[in-house]
């Protein structure tokens, strides 16, 4: 466990020569590798939010694959297509940009319903299956997704399914004045310029296979289990929300709970870990209730509130 959180710490160090502030989002990168579940990082343009995930790919070795969504991308853009061999006569499948282990998709609410649905089966069950063939990605597979929360116009909203398939929604905010001074201050000193390129990569795909394999074996206590379903449901008997978390959202919080607790050097899950993850692991499975939306109420506050009446196990 401490060689994972060292290894994590210097993965944080190699962004941190680019990026300014932003912890809690590469925070939340980070335990989404290792909970290897997929992540939607929402924010307006111009907060970092498709260098972070550049970045983080980069710290780490393995095949890494960007997909830039637009109105007019096709499903086999995304995931391939079968193309006629003239030589043997024969269709053959060409494998499309999905087919690495680190993707970074811009945009994802730029395309259509059809483009955006040929990730349903991928992002669930890591394989295509294409012409009636069954195509298995490798390990480890993750998707990084953004979106811009201001700009509407020619944008499709995510259906509930494809949100439910993401372990987190990020929202990212704006730097704070010292953060807003720094990142001036790195440009004007040119100290901006082709800096990503001295990010290290830090560990292999291997490397990380085994520490999601370690973080599955973090010590959960049997209150705690019952602390997590106890929000789940208050979820759904909410009377401020329209729709509540499924029971992936449960498997969900439980694995987010453990890489919050990797993440700081625990072979045990705590109440503040499962608290911690479970805004970024709700906030996009619930739905807020039409007359509590207008009045200004966010799915953050409610999930706040449910966490304040759960009784927090000791």
């Amino acid at each position: 466990m401490k060689e994972l959180q060292q290894s994590l710490e210097q993965v944080k160090s190699e962004i941190g020569k680019v990026i300014v502030g932003q912890e809690s989002m590469i925070e939340h990168l980070l335990a989404a590798l290792l909970a290897n579940g997929h992540v939607l990082i929402e924010g307006v343009p111009g907060v970092a939010k498709t260098i972070t995930a550049k970045l983080i790919a980069k710290t780490i070795e393995v095949g890494f694959s960007r997909i830039q969504f637009t109105p007019d991308l096709m499903p086999s853009d995304i995931l391939g297509t079968s193309v006629f061999n003239v030589k043997t006569s024969e269709f053959e499948f060409k494998k499309g940009p999905v087919f690495s282990n680190f993707i970074l998709i811009d945009e994802i609410n730029r395309s259509p319903a059809k483009t955006q649905a040929a990730l349903f089966e991928v992002m669930e069950e890591r394989q295509i299956t294409m012409d009636g063939n069954r195509y298995q990605l490798e390990e480890p597979f993750l998707v990084v997704a953004t979106q811009n929360p201001i700009e509407h116009e020619g944008t499709y909203r995510l259906p509930e399914a494809q949100l439910d398939r993401f372990l987190f929604k990020i929202n990212v905010g704006y730097p704070n004045l010292q953060q807003e001074l720094e990142i001036i201050k790195n440009q004007h000193e040119n100290k901006l310029e082709d800096k990503s390129d001295a990010v290290q990569r830090v560990i292999n795909g291997i490397q990380l296979k085994n520490y999601q394999n370690l973080v599955k074996d973090i010590l959960v206590e049997p209150q705690l289990l019952e602390y997590i379903a106890k929000i789940i449901v208050n979820t759904r008997e909410n009377q401020f929300l329209y729709l509540g978390a499924s029971p992936r959202a449960s498997l969900a919080l439980l694995t987010a709970s453990k890489a919050f607790a990797a993440i700081r050097g625990r072979d045990f899950v705590t109440p503040e870990d499962i608290k911690e993850a479970s805004y970024a692991v709700l906030r996009h499975r619930v739905m807020v209730s039409p007359e509590r939306e207008m009045e200004g109420l966010t799915a953050d506050e409610i999930i706040k509130q449910i966490l304040e009446t759960i009784e927090i196990p000791r």
